[in-house]
């Protein structure tokens, strides 16, 4: 079930953004008294699902049809609801509004009353950028509803006793497990995330930290983001905590080397190791090979002879370094989740467009990747607070790329519309028209490549 659910919540996430993004079109559409022509949930190429439109004050349906019912067509000053088959996200067609489902030689000669390119500049301005201001305010609605269901927990920075564990790219650049966190250029952080995010995406160039009880400081190259966006590594820095087990599994190597509940593994082959990811890579190097496993049981220190799995696996769970560092719960009622919210939704946002220059390196570009990427960070179990926060931070992302000043997506129409403002010249529906299929052609050859790199990672 843990892939259908990641795939459930995918589409189930991205239907919601989808809705309320064209809803936020379709909203200031009908204030300015512009017609809707349709709106649709996913795309329908070939036949819709379903459609329905009201009529004469009574809903009418077509299931599974090919092409518009005639009494529909009939009836224009009304909008067509329906659902498409192909889940890539969905549209509101807008009369008079030269997009994805309407060309410039479709247009009547004569502008309507009713239509998009009638009205003046601002409405037009409105109406488009409805879809990004309500994907925008969607997340900041869904970070404050989540404070106030679930509060905020996580690990203090403080807690974390045995320090933090480094990968190979930080450790070169000067880190080493182990090592506690004073400050980042001067300034400290109560979260591991914030601080992994702050050398990813703010320039940063010095990290004080404490080391065998002394202050030393690390001083970042300035293509660190690179550099570990290149490793290909899930995480630079992560909490250090030892290997203890939790329990062991039956049938495994550590259950034939009797090994038990609260056994602390410090050496293997007689190499004194502390920490549990350590363990994890020496063992991964000593695939179906004899070893020398030396642990610690009620303050007593003894040895066993095993031999792993050819997975290198010992075949024990460790107790979880949540459990080991303990965390902080914050609970919000409602007026403070409303304000830290907000602050937790435009912090989100600044962090990601601060990030987004890493995308037009080459380290960034080759990280890309499309619906099986963005699958893979919703949870193999269904977490309603972990699907809402994933949400929220999807309709973000949504709200800033739409906002570019990209033909065929909002803030192409947007950049128009403005200069339209300035000059007092509007463009022509053939030039918009001309300039949306260059927009489609780079955005599809951008999904194209997106969704590539996710299939040559999968066979990799």
């Amino acid at each position: 079930m843990g892939i259908t659910t990641q795939i459930i919540g995918l589409i189930l996430s991205l239907s919601i953004l989808v809705f309320v993004h064209e809803l936020g079109h379709y909203f200031f559409a009908r204030i300015f008294k512009t017609r809707v022509e349709k709106f649709y949930l996913f795309f329908n190429p070939g036949f819709s699902i379903m459609r329905m439109k009201k009529i004469e004050g009574k809903w009418k349906f077509s299931f599974f049809s090919t092409k518009s019912p005639q009494l529909f067509k009939e009836h224009s000053e009304s909008t067509e609801w329906g659902i498409g088959w192909l889940p890539l996200g969905g549209y509101c067609s807008i009369a008079g509004m030269v997009d994805e489902t309407t060309k410039a030689g479709d247009l009547p000669a004569e502008p309507q009353p009713w239509e998009f390119r009638a009205k003046p500049a601002w409405q037009r301005l409105f109406i488009i950028i409805g879809g990004v201001l309500v994907n925008f305010v969607t997340a900041l609605i869904l970070y404050v509803a989540i404070l106030f269901t679930w509060g905020d927990e996580y690990i203090p920075m403080q807690n974390a006793k045995y320090g933090l564990y480094f990968s190979e790219v930080a450790q070169n650049e000067g880190f080493k497990t182990g090592d506690e966190i004073v400050s980042v250029d001067g300034k400290t952080y109560e979260k591991l995330g914030d601080f992994a995010t702050s050398l990813l995406v703010d320039d940063v160039t010095r990290v004080e930290v404490l080391r065998d009880n002394q202050k030393d400081t690390v001083y970042l190259s300035g293509d660190f983001a690179q550099k570990v966006l290149a490793s290909g590594e899930q995480a630079f820095c992560q909490f250090n905590f030892p290997f203890i087990v939790d329990s062991v599994v039956n049938g495994s190597v550590a259950e034939k080397a009797k090994l038990q509940k609260n056994d602390s593994l410090v050496a293997l082959n007689d190499s004194t190791i502390f920490s549990f990811f350590e363990f994890q890579s020496y063992l991964q190097q000593l695939k179906n090979q004899p070893i020398k496993l030396v642990f610690c049981r009620n303050n007593k220190v003894d040895t066993v002879q095993t031999t792993l799995t050819d997975e290198g696996k010992l075949g024990v769970y460790p107790v979880s370094y949540v459990d080991l560092l303990g965390t902080k719960h914050v609970d919000y009622g409602f007026w403070s989740s409303i304000p830290n919210g907000i602050q937790k939704g435009f912090q989100k946002l600044g962090d990601y467009v601060k990030s987004f220059k890493l995308i037009f390196t080459k380290e960034g570009a080759s990280q890309l990747g499309g619906f099986g990427t963005i699958g893979s960070i919703f949870p193999k179990e269904w977490d309603w607070e972990i699907f809402w926060n994933m949400t929220a931070f999807l309709s973000l992302i949504l709200a800033f790329m739409n906002f570019l000043p990209i033909p065929a997506l909002d803030g192409g129409y947007i950049l128009f519309i403005l200069v339209e403002m300035i000059t007092r010249r509007k463009p022509s529906d053939k030039f918009i028209g001309y300039a949306n299929t260059i927009g489609f052609i780079l955005l599809f050859a951008l999904l194209i490549y997106a969704n590539g790199m996710d299939i040559l990672r999968a066979f990799k």
